[in-house]
């Protein structure tokens, strides 16, 4: 769609999602007294039941080609793989941010195109379907790589009341590899799928995995429930999860997506730590980071800014070549 017929709404509802994405490290920081695999259940508990009614309404007024399908084996498949991803991934960022500084978490945890190259560098020998990343995707990759050490030396100052760590880092990296695995299969299903048929039931299949982990790795559990985020002491820091981060975050991107370049949303997206940072030094005295992660930080956004720059080129050289070809 061109810039002119644009809505100008969208540019609204595209600064309000990336904020709220932005906003949610800092808001499961500050609830830290849940332990982190139990806190990442509630939160997609609680995004779970904002979905169902979306979920219900496309269900009943989809096409039923489309209803047809979504209930194959197949496709439940997906969506089972895709909700382990998507469980994985809440787990290890969250506990992340109990072991290192808000701003570490959130630049490791979104390094996530990073991944996708790493990934297409190790699979496109041996898998057809994979293409081998461009040379600025290399390019990209190596400045991350770069950033991603100058932020490590960090490692042990402090930020607010968190102290950063290897351990907490590579938490939060792990989040980034585990997310891959959620994107890969939405965009998979969601060529055909609309967006509430495969978020509701993707997320509630995250939710319910993390309570049995939860149950047998948390000491905690037993002391705060299955749904102890009704409680009022919870009840409206995770509803703000659900609703600013979740419903407004994730789904107001998808919708932006439906308007603007992907190339716009997918760096804007960038921003994440950032605006996180920010979010939590107002709202929650989460401090200032170190100066190690400022430099080492500024160098690893600038390497993913190239690889998100670089991997959109290919889409879209791929899509032309596709549409032109006889």
């Amino acid at each position: 769609m061109s810039p002119t017929s644009t809505p100008r709404w969208i540019w609204g509802l595209l600064i309000a999602a990336v904020v709220g994405v932005s906003s949610a490290g800092a808001l499961f920081q500050h609830v830290d007294a849940v332990p982190p695999l139990l806190r990442a259940s509630w939160r997609l508990q609680l995004t779970s039941l904002v979905l169902l009614p979306l979920f219900v309404y496309q269900l009943i007024t989809v096409d039923e080609k489309v209803a047809q399908r979504l209930w194959t084996p197949r496709t439940w498949a997906l969506l089972m793989a895709s909700g382990l991803a998507l469980a994985a991934h809440f787990g290890a960022w969250v506990a992340s941010l109990d072991e290192t500084t808000l701003t570490h978490s959130l630049l490791f945890v979104t390094a996530h195109p990073l991944v996708i190259v790493v990934g297409m560098f190790l699979l496109a020998p041996t898998i057809a379907a994979v293409r081998r990343p461009m040379s600025n995707e290399v390019f990209g990759a190596l400045i991350c790589f770069l950033g991603a050490g100058i932020t490590l030396l960090d490692t042990g100052s402090t930020q607010g009341d968190q102290t950063a760590t290897v351990w907490g880092d590579a938490l939060a990296f792990g989040g980034a590899v585990f997310v891959v695995g959620y994107i890969v299969v939405g965009r998979v299903l969601r060529v055909w799928l609309p967006i509430f048929l495969y978020a509701f039931p993707v997320t509630l299949i995250g939710a319910i995995v993390l309570l049995p982990c939860s149950m047998m790795f948390e000491q905690g559990y037993s002391e705060f429930g299955v749904l102890g985020w009704v409680e009022p002491e919870y009840f409206g820091w995770f509803l703000l999860l659900a609703l600013v981060a979740g419903l407004l975050g994730h789904t107001g991107l998808n919708t932006c997506l439906r308007y603007i370049s992907p190339l716009i949303v997918s760096v804007s997206v960038t921003l994440e730590p950032v605006l996180g940072s920010i979010i939590g030094w107002l709202f929650f005295d989460s401090g200032i980071p170190g100066r190690w992660t400022w430099l080492g930080g500024l160098i690893l956004l600038t390497g993913l800014l190239t690889v998100v720059v670089a991997s959109e080129q290919a889409s879209l050289e791929e899509a032309n070549n596709q549409n032109s070809a006889p």
